[in-house]
């Protein structure tokens, strides 16, 4: 990990396309935001004012079919984990998020469309240091057969995700990766949600997933991909699970310093793996990278790492 500060974006991007479970047309701008301001959605589109939430663990409500924020009046902005895996893979701390519709519009079923916006509107830093959340001991959830874990990493933040199908065509894949924005381009934002076409044909029955095509879904049969134009990886679905959980766990508030394993996980794990981090004040403190002044010519020259970099912030208030 080398010195950083806080970056926002330097302009305002949009994307438009549909919700993926309403179907109906959905518009996202992201934009910038200041210092210490982390992620803020704002539902637009509303009858009377805007209303705004900030993206958070508390913000949470539900977690069944994607990860969906709301205030005490209810849901506000569901499936954010796609942009938010974009901004926080794209090395983005602070930014607003509007959107004016109840959901975020799935694209193409993975993050780089968000990652194009990111790249649109440019990213720029800012003047105060970047703050973590450093994971200091393990901390596991076990929900039926899921396991998950975040476990100490202060070199930087890393996913170890397992998953296994039933589904012959999907089976058990494994990827890890340590996050950086090269290794979330090249890798992993590019993944799309995927799921089998009974799956999909019991969603439209129940008035979801209306949203959904071959366009944004991979989508299997027990015997063959469905999707005319193949796979982006060999293991994408495994892929798409670390896209969601970098995403999820941008609900930390903060970027991570840990490293996240889970094991036949999913949106309903990633939360309750960061919820149980956070209760647990000893399992974490906040910390920032020291001023760029303070680095070691030498060290700087080399590009290599500098001892001491990480110092202790204030106190354990990410808010």
């Amino acid at each position: 990990m080398k010195f950083s500060r806080q970056t926002t974006l330097r302009s305002q991007a949009t994307v438009t396309g549909v919700g993926v479970h309403s179907g109906r047309p959905a518009s996202l701008t992201i934009g910038p935001a200041d210092i210490n301001a982390g992620f803020i959605f704002v539902r637009t589109g509303l009858d009377g004012a805007d209303r705004e939430v900030r993206a958070n663990a508390k913000a949470v409500i539900a977690t069944e079919l994607a990860t969906v924020l709301g205030d005490g009046d209810g849901a506000l902005v569901s499936t954010a984990e796609h942009v938010l895996a974009a901004l926080r893979g794209m090395g983005v701390d602070n930014a607003i998020i509007e959107a004016d519709g109840p959901e975020v519009p799935i694209m193409d079923g993975s993050a780089a469309p968000f990652v194009a916006a990111i790249e649109q509107a440019g990213i720029r830093e800012q003047s105060a240091p970047r703050r973590y959340i450093q994971v200091l001991k393990p901390v596991q959830v076990a929900i039926g057969d899921s396991f998950g874990e975040l476990r100490p990493n202060p070199r930087g933040f890393r996913t170890e995700i397992e998953i296994d199908f039933a589904n012959p065509m999907i089976g058990r894949q494994r990827f890890c990766c340590d996050l950086d924005p090269e290794t979330f381009r090249r890798d992993v934002c590019r993944a799309r949600t995927f799921g089998s076409m009974t799956d999909v044909t019991r969603l439209w029955s129940l008035g979801y997933a209306l949203g959904a095509s071959f366009e944004n879904s991979i989508v299997f049969d027990e015997t063959r991909m469905l999707n005319t134009e193949g796979l982006r990886y060999t293991d994408e679905c495994v892929r798409h699970k670390v896209l969601d959980a970098i995403g999820d766990l941008a609900l930390a508030g903060l970027p991570l310093l840990g490293t996240y394993r889970s094991v036949r996980g999913g949106h309903k794990l990633n939360h309750a793996v960061l919820t149980a981090l956070l209760d647990d004040h000893k399992a974490w403190r906040v910390v920032e990278a020291e001023p760029a002044r303070r680095q070691r010519p030498q060290a700087e020259a080399a590009g290599g790492m500098v001892g001491g970099m990480i110092a202790p912030a204030y106190g354990p208030d990410v808010s």
